[in-house]
């Protein structure tokens, strides 16, 4: 895994703090969920919203970003807290081999290319099997074992 992180500037974080009030409400946008996970240091939760990927009836996170903050926390804790608040569960989740992503990012920019595009390692619905194996060496994808 490579440590690639492009940061969200203010506008794209004030925009994910109010996506993530909404799905905290359980109001999903567009496939969001509310996302919690304890800090690697801090032990505090963290709270973020991201898309969450259903493929035959498994489902994954991923961190089109890269190696961003609440993925190092997960990949500390082996856990996080998902859903809106009253309906939040902790589940337990492992992390996806760089050779297991490439179907899944797939699926994943197919579905959410256009709110990513520009932060997902330079890939697009049309990446080839090669640029896809190529970009999953940055971006982070974790299971959920619920």
């Amino acid at each position: 895994m490579t440590t690639r992180y492009d940061a969200p500037g203010p506008v794209a974080r004030a925009g994910n703090d109010l996506i993530r009030h909404l799905a905290e409400l359980g109001i999903s946008i567009a496939g969001t969920t509310a996302l919690r996970v304890r800090g690697r240091r801090t032990g505090k939760p963290h709270a973020v919203v991201v898309n969450l990927l259903s493929v035959d009836g498994e489902k994954f996170l991923v961190s089109p970003r890269g190696n961003t903050q609440w993925a190092r926390n997960a990949r500390a804790a082996g856990a996080v807290d998902i859903g809106p608040r009253w309906r939040r569960r902790t589940v337990p989740i492992a992390e996806v081999p760089d050779d297991g992503k490439p179907p899944l990012l797939k699926r994943y920019l197919d579905r959410w290319y256009w709110e990513v595009k520009g932060h997902a390692a330079g890939l697009t619905p049309q990446s080839t099997d090669a640029e896809l194996r190529d970009g999953a060496r940055s971006i982070p994808v974790f299971k959920l074992l619920d």
